[in-house]
């Protein structure tokens, strides 16, 4: 009757830790906007191999002038595009535009899309290091 018993307790305590509630991967990961400066960003870029620099100014202000290996989505069609050009919802994305009004506003919809390593430093008027000029 005891080991009856022994084995009734283990069969309900293997029961419970089995049925415990389990995360999905989609609750794993919680994605957040987050804001970095223009020197935490070249290290990032320095420090990490695979990442995307988004740049979300006008095709104008890109092709006068843009940091080197950005790719161009316009802050305007940042909800119609990113889910396209962008389909890894776990890369590094790197955001930036002019002075960092429209880069805090498309890293935060990028957030709301599901991306979940979303890092925003400012505008291009900040950033220290070298750019491309047309």
């Amino acid at each position: 009757m005891k080991s009856l018993v022994i084995l009734i307790f283990i069969s309900c305590l293997i029961f419970m830790v089995s049925c415990d509630e389990q995360e999905t991967p989609e609750e794993a990961v919680v994605a957040v906007y987050s804001k970095i400066s223009a020197e935490g960003a070249y290290q990032m870029m320095q420090d990490t191999k695979e990442y995307i620099l988004l740049d979300v100014r006008t095709q104008e202000e890109f092709n006068t002038e843009h940091i080197e290996g950005a790719a161009l989505i316009p802050f305007d069609e940042v909800g119609d595009r990113a889910g396209v050009e962008i389909p890894d919802k776990n890369a590094l994305i790197l955001v930036y535009c002019r002075s960092g009004r429209r880069s805090e506003a498309a890293a935060q919809e990028l957030v709301e899309m599901g991306y979940t390593s979303v890092y925003d430093f400012g505008g291009i008027l900040d950033w220290p290091f070298d750019t491309v000029l047309a």
